[in-house]
C-alpha cells in the first residue's frame, strides 16, 4: 500500500500511479529517506522528438527531482545503434553516428523544461552511453559481463519469446541489448553512484539484469521500478492517434494540437491523466475528479492546460487554449494553429491538406474530402478537385478537431 512508504519519492510515486513494481521496495523507501538517490531513465534517439509515450518516464524523473533527488538522463548514442528489440515485430532502422547526435540534441531541449540541469547534488545530467559502449572491446566483454547472462533466462523474456513465437527474425545484435542495457546500470553505478533505474513495465526483464549484474560484479545494492503499461480506457495504447504520433518538440508538432490532445482525453482517462502529466495536488485533482456531466470538459482543459505549460511553456499553453476558445466559441481562426502559406493566391485542396500536415498523401486527402470530413471556411467540400482561393487568411478544418490556417503569401 502507498500508505507504509516512508519517503517522499515512493509516497509520491506510489500516489500518483507511477508504479507498478519495484526491485527491492523496503530497502529503496529506506534509502530515498536518509539519502539522495541518483535514478535513470534510457532513451533512444531514434527520431529528433520524444513522443506522448515516454512522457511517463519523463514525468517520474521530473517527480524524482521534485522529491530531493537526482535525475540521470542517459542518451542511447550507443544503444540506439541497435534498437530495443523489446516487443517490436522487426529490427529497427539501423542509424547514422550523425543522425543519433542531431536527435540526441534536439530531445535535449524537452527535457530542459522538465527538469532543472546543472551541478548540484540534485540537478539533473544527460549522458551519452556511447562514451562508455564504444570503447568496449569484444573478448574482455565477453569474458567479464556475458558470463554473468544465461541465454536460457534470456529467452525466456516476453520481448524475446514473442518474435521467437512469431517466427520473426531477432538478429544477434538486437539480442545483445538487453546485455548492453544492463551493463549501462553497472557503469552508472560506477560513474555516477546511480542506485536505481525506471521504466516502463515492458523494461522489466532489462532492468532486473542491471540490478543482479552490479550485485554480482561490484556487489552493489541498485534498484528497479517500472511504470504500468498507460492504456486509453477503451483499451488502445496512449498516445496512438489517427494522425499519428504526438511529438513533444514543438517543430514536430503545433502547441495547439498538443493541447487538444489532452483535451481530447476520454472522460473515464481524465483522473489518472491528471495524477501522472501535471504537478497538480491531489487534493486539487480529487475535486476535479469529482465533477460530472458536461462539468469534465472543465478539468479537460485545466489538464491541457497544465500539461502543455510543462512541456511547451505558460504561453504556449494560454495561446492554445486561447485558441481553442476563439474557435469553439467565436468561429474565429486563431494565430496558434498550424499554418501554411500559399502562393499565387490559390492551392489545391488536396494539395492544402498534405502541406498543413492533415494528410499523409494526396490519395488520403481524397479520401477525406470524399467523405465530407473537410471544411474551408465552414464550407463543406467535397470536390477532391477543388481549388481554394487565399485572400489574407482561410480557416481549413479536417474533422471537429483539427484546424489550421491557410495565408496569402
Amino acid at each position: 500500500m502507498t500508505t507504509t512508504y516512508k519517503s517522499d519519492l515512493l509516497r509520491t510515486l506510489g500516489e500518483r500511479g507511477y508504479i507498478h513494481q519495484v526491485t527491492d521496495a523496503t530497502a529503496l523507501d529506506a534509502l530515498a529517506s536518509t539519502a539522495v538517490v541518483p535514478g535513470y531513465i534510457g532513451f533512444d534517439p531514434t527520431a529528433p522528438s520524444l513522443h506522448v509515450g515516454h512522457l511517463v518516464s519523463i514525468m517520474m524523473l521530473r517527480q524524482l527531482q521534485r522529491a530531493g533527488h537526482k535525475p540521470i538522463v542517459v542518451m542511447g548514442g550507443g544503444t540506439g545503434k541497435i534498437g530495443d528489440p523489446s516487443f517490436k515485430d522487426e529490427a529497427r532502422k539501423l542509424l547514422t553516428v550523425d543522425t543519433i547526435a542531431d536527435n540526441i540534441a534536439s530531445i535535449r531541449r524537452v527535457f530542459e523544461r522538465f527538469l532543472t540541469f546543472g551541478d548540484g547534488t540534485t540537478d539533473a545530467i544527460m549522458v551519452d552511453n556511447a562514451d562508455w559502449l564504444d570503447k568496449l572491446e569484444y573478448i574482455p566483454f565477453l569474458r567479464d559481463i556475458g558470463q554473468h547472462f544465461s541465454v536460457n533466462r534470456m529467452l525466456s523474456f516476453d520481448s524475446v519469446k514473442m518474435r521467437l513465437d512469431r517466427e520473426q527474425s531477432l538478429s544477434f545484435l538486437e539480442f545483445n541489448y538487453m546485455i548492453l542495457q544492463a551493463y549501462d546500470f553497472l557503469e552508472l553505478s560506477r560513474r555516477a553512484g546511480c542506485r536505481l533505474q525506471m521504466g516502463g513495465s515492458d523494461q522489466w526483464g532489462n532492468i532486473v539484469n542491471g540490478v543482479e549484474l552490479a550485485r554480482r560484479v561490484d556487489g552493489t545494492h541498485v534498484f528497479g521500478l517500472t511504470t504500468p503499461l498507460l492504456t486509453n480506457a477503451d483499451g488502445t495504447k496512449m498516445g496512438k492517434t489517427v494522425g499519428g504520433a504526438v511529438w513533444l518538440n514543438e517543430d514536430q508538432l503545433a502547441a495547439y494540437d498538443y493541447w487538444q490532445f489532452w483535451r481530447n482525453t476520454q472522460d473515464a482517462d481524465v483522473p489518472s491523466r491528471l495524477r501522472l502529466f501535471t504537478d497538480l495536488p491531489l487534493d486539487e485533482i480529487a475535486r476535479l475528479e469529482a465533477l460530472g456531466g458536461s462539468e469534465i470538459n472543465e478539468a479537460k482543459k485545466v489538464l491541457a492546460n497544465a500539461a502543455t505549460a510543462l512541456c511547451r511553456g505558460v504561453e504556449a499553453s494560454e495561446g492554445a487554449a486561447e485558441t481553442a476558445r476563439r474557435l469553439f466559441e467565436e468561429g474565429a481562426a486563431g494565430g496558434n494553429l498550424p499554418r501554411l502559406t500559399v502562393e499565387g493566391g490559390s492551392i489545391a485542396l488536396v494539395d492544402a491538406l498534405v502541406g498543413i500536415g492533415f494528410a499523409a498523401s494526396k490519395g488520403e486527402a481524397r479520401r477525406k474530402i470524399a467523405e465530407g470530413a473537410v471544411r474551408v471556411g465552414d464550407v463543406a467540400l467535397s470536390d477532391d478537385k477543388a481549388e481554394v482561393t487565399v485572400a489574407g487568411e482561410v480557416k481549413i478544418s479536417l474533422g471537429k478537431k483539427k484546424h489550421g490556417v491557410l495565408t496569402q503569401a
